[in-house]
């Protein structure tokens, strides 16, 4: 597939990240790196369109007590979540 060169900023800390990875995989540059990640971006992007969409077609298929008590369900999932 034919590439396009591009110019994109990066931040200090993000160069030398990718010049890190590169060096890892045995590459020259990051642009490979580059690549896959907006890839993976893309293609989660439609998902999270979708998903959005999904979502909101559900708009008003609860009762209110069904509503009322998996909001409690997701406030009570949300207390006892843990960060790591």
């Amino acid at each position: 597939m034919p590439s396009m060169r591009t110019t994109i900023e990066l931040t200090d800390e993000q160069r030398s990240e990718l010049l890190r990875l590169a060096a890892k995989r045995h590459l020259k540059g990051f642009s490979q790196i580059v690549q896959e990640a907006v890839n993976e971006y893309l293609l989660h992007q439609g998902g999270r369109a979708e998903a959005i969409e999904a979502a909101l077609s559900l708009r008003g298929c609860l009762d209110c007590r069904a509503a009322d008590r998996f909001e409690e369900r997701v406030r009570s999932l949300r207390e006892s979540w843990r960060c790591s």
